[in-house]
């Protein structure tokens, strides 16, 4: 099979008189509940269940060992797939959605910037599924939808399941991108964001392929239009922080950075909703409104009202809504050059700054280990945080080696002189279990300092185990909160953990080779 054997499958497929091609919202809301798929809650969001599968499938993701690309992916950080096995598969999918009665096509684009977007196109077997692609894609106008030709398929099918015997899969769950046959096939899983993050696995190889830095951060504008990254994990609060309503929205989670400046890779946000309030995070709150996709979360039978307190069904809970749902926003998604950048971590250990300045070699250091706790709920398997290290804050999304994206960013860095800080919003005063997570105010006032300038020249203290530049004082927060150390009881515990922590980053930098020895060895924890 080749890729004009594909194509032609697939326009069949489309062009069948089964197919919704680019339904609105509305009326999409109405096939999901004539279908059962959802229920309506009180602010007229339609709330999913995922089932089994509450988050992604690492273990289950693929790339097709291809002949254009096969020197260029970082086969260390990603599977592959043989092209027999993605074509036998792909023709199963192809064969399992013609059976439907009903299938939902979206065609939209991946990228703000119009001069570097990619048409797309996501094929659903879930009416519910290709709501959430109306979400999280950005939406042509009419004379963009005419002539829409798409550069790259999803096909989804959560209920066909793979033999993993037949099939070359580890499970009957499947995600895999074919860059030839420009395809990505979804089966197994009914979890909605591995849609959105195969999207951005193909933009994390497509744009560097033209000189753009593609990046997992969030990113805002200030009154004067400074603009800013937030580098994060999920669950490490890059939707929160940046949804700030004395800055606009840019996206809160995927970009480009350009000659031309910053832009959303998306159309819509993907928050986490676990204990999700209106005080808290009122634009958030907000923004759930019609036609918003609740994934997962609890809702009360007779109010129709949800419950973001709710875990029952997994921390990993989420709500779906396009991005203009939020009023204080940059529309289009498209900005200047960052005058400075955040790095998110939540640290379960409890040991690292709640903020500190880093020098260009830190700053390095720090991208290319990519430290966090993984959060409960995010991955299959995952119940309580678990140290790990995800290079420049997005490995199981990035087809190229780490380094590709390390070196774009630090030649930015140098030609914009962007400040660059390290947030902890994790645990504070212990390690998880016995401290407390940092306080959402105190951290938002860290970030606020060093988005206004007001940590570029201020007096620091050198931790003395991870080499870290503190700040003795931000305002509105407890000066004692700011150095880890005072915020134990043992200290001699809290030594025991942060030395733990810095050998455990120094063990994870070995496996980069070819890095500046002024990175890697002063980057980094200087025990």
């Amino acid at each position: 099979m080749n890729s004009i054997d594909i194509s032609n499958e697939l326009q069949q497929l489309i062009s069948g008189n089964n197919v919704h091609v680019q339904l609105s919202v509305p009326q999409l809301v109405e096939k999901v509940l004539s279908r059962n798929e959802g229920i309506l809650t009180s602010t007229g969001a339609v709330k999913a269940e995922t089932g089994k599968y509450t988050g992604r499938s690492p273990k289950d993701k693929y790339i097709v060992e291809e002949k254009s690309v096969k020197d260029k992916i970082d086969w260390s950080s990603n599977q592959p797939i043989s092209e027999e096995a993605f074509d036998k598969l792909y023709t199963k999918v192809i064969d399992y959605l013609q059976t439907k009665d009903e299938l939902f096509v979206f065609k939209g684009f991946a990228g703000a910037d119009e001069v570097s977007r990619l048409p797309i196109q996501v094929v659903n077997e879930y009416a519910w599924h290709n709501l959430f692609a109306h979400q999280l894609f950005i939406r042509p106008n009419q004379d963009e939808l005419r002539g829409h030709e798409a550069q790259f398929t999803i096909l989804s099918a959560p209920n066909f399941k793979a033999d993993p015997e037949v099939d070359g899969t580890k499970s009957e769950t499947f995600i895999i991108i074919s860059f030839e046959r420009r395809t990505i096939l979804i089966g197994g899983t009914e979890y909605a964001g591995e849609m959105k993050k195969s999207i951005f696995s193909i933009m994390n190889y497509l744009l560097p392929e033209e000189g753009i830095l593609s990046m997992h951060c969030s990113a805002n504008v200030g009154r004067e239009g400074d603009v800013a990254l937030f580098f994060g994990l999920s669950g490490t609060g890059k939707t929160t922080l940046s949804a700030d309503t004395n800055r606009k929205l840019i996206g809160d989670d995927e970009h480009g950075w350009s000659t031309r400046g910053v832009f959303n890779i998306e159309g819509g946000c993907y928050a986490k909703t676990i204990n999700l309030s209106r005080e808290k995070e009122p634009q958030i709150f907000n923004a759930i409104r019609f036609g918003a996709v609740l994934e997962n979360v609890a809702v009360d039978s007779e109010t129709r009202i949800a419950d973001y307190d709710d875990s029952s069904l997994t921390e990993n809970t989420r709500a779906a809504y396009q991005i203009q749902s939020i009023d204080n926003i940059v529309d289009p998604s498209i900005a200047g050059h960052p005058n400075t950048i955040i790095f998110l971590t939540a640290d379960a250990s409890g040991v690292l700054p709640p903020i500190s300045k880093l020098s260009k070699e830190q700053a390095m250091y720090h991208f290319l280990s990519g430290y966090t706790s993984k959060l409960a709920g995010t991955e299959r398997g995952v119940t309580s945080p678990e140290a790990t290290f995800s290079t420049c804050f997005g490995s199981p999304f990035l087809p190229l080696p780490a380094t590709v994206y390390a070196e774009m960013l630090g030649a930015k860095i140098d030609q914009h002189d962007a400040k660059v800080f390290l947030v902890n919003t994790g645990w504070t005063g212990g390690e998880y279990g016995t401290g407390s997570r940092m306080k959402l105010a105190y951290t938002r006032a860290m970030v606020q300092a060093a988005l206004e300038g007001e940590l570029t020249n201020i007096d620091t203290v050198k931790d003395s185990i991870f080499g870290l530049e503190i700040p003795v004082h931000v305002p509105g927060v407890p000066d004692e909160v700011l150095q880890p150390n005072k915020t134990w009881a043992d200290q001699e515990a809290y030594r025991a953990k942060a030395t733990e922590l810095a050998e455990k980053f120094r063990e994870n930098f070995k496996k980069f080779s070819g890095v500046s020895p002024i990175i890697s060895q002063l980057g980094g924890p200087i025990v």
